[in-house]
């Protein structure tokens, strides 16, 4: 009996301790796209490239990997930074391999699964080819897929993790931008101060209120709500004479010279300099143009013909500046998950 009771003894213990190592496992749950419940169907799917870990992990690699550029000196990361909403804080064209300088602002990355189309032209149609543009921009990456794909094909980790992510022997252009889609679809911006009024978790102040109202008069429009664009190219009225075509250059239809895409606003306090060119360092500085700024010519949105613009109050302007502060995104700029 002694032995028996010595013997149930010891069972009990490493029953406990056994139940008790297994309920500190933490649960992990499998990454997934989820689209938050005020904003619209997504344009992109993810169909034929669904969410793992392991393509995440894969695509935010390269993301972040110079090797993609022709003197491995570039990474999308250089460009488009996640402490400044996935931009180039305070710089108005961004430097490409060898030190050449781009011709317009690289602009902020979030919400991309509902882009029809990318680049402030257009000129992409499809989130899976998109890294397509800045890699073989010869004021950008300056490389050629097929050798960006050569490079990876000699590298052992990145043979291990296409193989493991979507069991390919040999890594090819469609899986390369496969990935890469994957993490810059992945990236929603949807935890603003706005956003949480617009779900009604909270208010905002009396400036604030008056700044969506004269948002929703004179913007919406255009920066549609939630994800505020309505994604459409427009002439805003900054030039008078066009010597970037914008999406004329893509369509070559002279109706569309100056014409630009209309820019998502979230995160917008914090990835200046705005407009295609970066010409405006401020946001008064943009408030001032649609303000009073408006210039004429022959491609100019309907809603700004005829007119300098809304002719704000110097109230009206600081209201409007502090509304769009709301539009920044703390979690999504310090979202570990993006993180390198």
């Amino acid at each position: 009996m002694k032995y028996a009771s010595l013997l149930l003894i010891a069972f009990s213990f490493l029953v406990f301790f056994s139940c008790k190592k297994e309920s500190t496992n933490p649960t992990v749950t499998p990454l997934a796209f989820v689209k938050p419940a005020h904003f619209p169907a997504p344009n992109y799917s993810f169909v034929g490239n669904e969410v793992t870990q392991d393509k995440f992990d894969l695509g935010k690699q390269l993301f972040y990997d110079p090797i993609l550029s022709l003197d491995n000196t570039v990474s999308c990361a250089k460009c488009h930074d996640q402490a400044h909403a996935f931009s180039d804080h305070n710089i108005k064209f961004s430097n490409g391999a060898g030190g050449t300088l781009g011709q317009r602002n690289s602009p902020a990355l979030s919400n991309l699964a509902w882009y029809p189309n990318f680049m402030w032209d257009g000129g992409i149609n499809h989130i899976e080819v998109f890294s397509v543009g800045p890699i073989t921009n010869q004021l950008e990456m300056k490389e050629t897929i097929a050798n960006v794909v050569a490079k990876l094909n000699a590298s052992t980790n990145y043979k291990n993790k296409f193989k493991k992510a979507y069991n390919i022997d040999v890594i090819t252009d469609q899986y390369m931008l496969k990935a890469l889609a994957q993490f810059m679809g992945m990236l929603v911006s949807s935890d603003s101060k706005y956003d949480r009024v617009y779900t009604g978790k909270t208010t905002f102040t009396a400036s604030e209120e008056n700044g969506y109202t004269l948002f929703k008069t004179n913007c919406v429009s255009c920066h549609l709500e939630p994800l505020t664009t309505d994604f459409s190219f427009r002439n805003n009225g900054i030039d008078e004479q066009f010597t970037d075509l914008g999406r004329g250059h893509i369509t070559q239809n002279a109706s569309d010279n100056g014409k630009f895409r209309v820019p998502n606003l979230r995160n917008i306090a914090i990835t200046y300099p705005y407009m295609h060119d970066g010409r405006f360092f401020t946001l008064a500085q943009v408030v001032d143009h649609y303000s009073n700024g408006i210039k004429q010519s022959a491609t100019i949105d309907p809603i700004f013909q005829n007119t300098t613009g809304f002719n704000f109050s110097p109230t009206e302007k600081l209201d409007l500046i502090a509304f769009l502060k709301t539009l920044t995104d703390n979690t999504y700029l310090a979202n570990p998950l993006y993180q390198k």
